[in-house]
């Protein structure tokens, strides 16, 4: 995305068809009231895509054409209302074409320069009493930026005769460009505009006007190679100054011999880009304004119970505004501890299924002979104890949601139950005869990577398909250490509630700690932690020491020094662990014989102390010796 409320994100390109439109339901949700619902459609085609406009209502564009239906090619921009996508084969890539813009590279000597200063755009009643319609772009806000570019271009037809005229907008460091319009004199011209890049670089670093008046016989940019082959015979490009500052250029030129440019037609462009600048400036943050509206408005009525601002919470809650409209399946992904249930929950308060029940159901938890039962109820009789018909958890949650949580842990025989249910949409109690339909969406959620359990063999490939309909990957906390110190403060403030006791601050110290802890157990082990610190703390604010021996045995954060009496231990513990596994020979369960503890406590504190290196310095553990449950 090049351009744009999603401009500077990258999009893969996954399955056979990726809708594109204003829809929180496309693959490619664009919030730009210019777009349809359902925009157009990238189709798979033979490893590359072709593109499909849906009937919408301002039309698709590629490289500038409309189109109805297009293949993709490598660097092709395709336009759909204020945004540009570039489609991209390999990321290999050089400086994009414009839909409405082809840049030209040369070195340029012009036959005029101008600063501002020296241009009459600094006495605009000249331009309004030629020209007043100028009045309307410099008092009245135009919301949309591309209709106040084209009425910019309109006017200067009609005081300068070019044939082509361009505005560009932004230029990081005058290479590249966040805004390119473009548009020819003639309505009907489909060829693209072709833009000196020199002219233009020049122009935005020196704020100064460029006039070149008969370009053939002059001894200036009749040098420019580009310009040459493009048969230009005139050229004119002027900045876009807010407050001495450039924020872009206008570039016009003709082709025809007898047309020329001269300083009367300067003057006047250079005074409708004074005018034209702020009104673009405006224009431009007007519609940034509303697009950062738009966003924080959709994290904001996205109700959730989770917590966190830093880059990848922001890209969970954006995809459960996504999906939580619609009645899609949804995996979620996540190492334990990390909230799968509450994004689970997210999306069913989200949902138009939110008055409805919300199941959830622990396949870990309830021992694999129950589980049949709870899930699906039973028939009087169906078994010794069965005294009285019973409903399943499945069976209550009709019309709402369920929420399976460890799905990988499903038994064989489950899992073809299971994919009945997906499929069809209806189940048999236990000991019953007749089949009963349900209305639910579902939601499942593993700490284990299903596609290898499937390659494994103990979850079935067809039911791993019918769940991998929308996938969410929960971040582990390591991932986003940006969140510690609020999820922290967070459970401090939970704990003191929990336990009546008085919240507490967290000091720079420790809270470096935390921040500085890989946390294996993600937010539930933070959680604990912070309860730990609240209730074993005995002064104004929780020290390092109130926190658990697993934070404190990691390494100091930087410029952090640790206080004596923990790195005392902390070197003791070292010793006494390398000395344990000299005399075990590199052989792990000896080790942790010979100190009196687990064999996975004792793996525990070689990962956070940083072990491994000294340990394979070990003659047993080179040479492979030593115990097999070394990892």
């Amino acid at each position: 995305m090049i351009a744009g409320p999603l401009r500077d994100r990258t999009i893969l390109l996954h399955g056979a068809e990726v809708p594109v439109g204003r829809d929180p339901g496309n693959v490619v949700a664009i919030s730009d009231a210019s777009l349809s619902r359902r925009h157009c459609m990238l189709v798979r085609d033979e490893g590359s895509y072709l593109i499909r406009d849906l009937e919408s209502r301002n039309g698709t564009f590629v490289n500038g054409v409309a189109v109805t239906e297009s293949s993709l090619h490598h660097g092709d921009q395709i336009s759909v209302g204020d945004s540009v996508l570039l489609f991209l084969l390999r990321e290999e890539v050089e400086e994009p074409a414009s839909s409405h813009v082809e840049f030209e590279e040369g070195t340029t000597h012009a036959t005029a320069q101008l600063r501002p200063q020296d241009v009459l755009y600094l006495q605009p009643d000249r331009v309004l009493s030629e020209l007043p319609s100028t009045s309307r772009i410099g008092r009245n806000l135009i919301r949309d930026i591309e209709e106040l570019q084209a009425q910019i271009l309109n006017l200067i037809f009609e005081v300068a005769p070019a044939e082509r005229g361009a505005i560009l907008l932004d230029g990081h460091g005058s290479e590249r460009f966040a805004s390119v319009f473009a548009r020819h004199r003639l309505p009907h011209s489909t060829q693209p505009v072709r833009v000196s890049r020199t002219i233009a670089r020049q122009v935005l670093e020196q704020g100064i006007a460029i006039l070149g008046a008969d370009i053939p016989r002059s001894e200036g940019l009749s040098e420019v190679d580009s310009i040459v082959k493009s048969n230009i015979h005139s050229l004119l490009c002027v900045p876009l100054t807010v407050f001495q500052r450039v924020i872009g250029c206008i570039y016009l030129d003709s082709t025809t011999p007898g047309i020329h440019f001269d300083m009367d037609h300067l003057e006047l462009v250079a005074a409708i880009a004074g005018i034209s600048a702020v009104a673009l400036e405006n224009a431009r943050r007007l519609q940034w304004l509303e697009q950062e509206n738009l966003r924080l408005n959709t994290e904001i009525n996205l109700e959730h119970n989770m917590v966190g601002e830093g880059v990848r919470m922001k890209e969970v809650y954006q995809f459960l505004s996504r999906v939580a409209p619609i009645d899609s399946t949804v995996l979620i992904h996540g190492e334990s501890g990390t909230g799968k249930e509450l994004a689970a929950r997210a999306i069913h308060r989200n949902s138009p299924r939110a008055a409805k029940p919300f199941v959830p159901i622990n396949c870990a938890a309830i021992p694999e002979g129950l589980l049949e039962s709870e899930l699906f109820g039973y028939e009087r009789g169906a078994f010794t104890g069965a005294v009285a018909q019973k409903k399943g958890r499945l069976e209550m949650a009709n019309g709402g949601v369920v929420f399976l949580d460890e799905i990988g842990e499903l038994a064989p025989a489950l899992q073809v139950k299971w994919l009945r249910v997906l499929q069809e949409r209806e189940f048999e109690r236990l000991g019953g005869t007749r089949p009963i339909s349900v209305d639910v969406r579902l939601i499942a959620a593993s700490n284990r990577d299903l596609e290898e359990a499937v390659h494994a063999g103990t979850f079935r490939r067809d039911l791993f398909f019918r769940l991998n309909v929308v996938t969410l990957v929960m971040p582990p906390l390591r991932e986003r250490r940006e969140d510690i110190p609020m999820l922290a403060q967070y459970f401090v403030s939970k704990s003191s509630a929990k336990c009546k006791l008085k919240p507490k601050q967290i000091s720079p110290e420790a809270m470096a700690c935390l921040a500085h802890y890989d946390w294996p157990g993600n937010a539930r082990e933070l959680e604990n932690a912070m309860e730990r610190a609240l209730v074993l703390s005995s002064s104004e604010m929780i020290l390092p020491e109130d926190l658990p021996e697993s934070v404190l045995e990691k390494d100091s954060p930087p410029g952090i020094t640790p206080a004596k009496y923990h790195a005392a231990v902390k070197e003791l513990k070292k010793t006494l662990i390398v000395n344990a596994l000299e005399q075990g020979r590199g052989n792990y369960t000896e080790a942790a014989r010979i100190l009196g503890v687990h064999a996975n406590y004792l793996h525990r504190l070689i990962r956070n102390f940083e072990l491994r290196g000294v340990i394979r310095s070990f003659p047993s553990a080179r040479t492979g010796t030593g115990s097999g449950s070394r990892s």
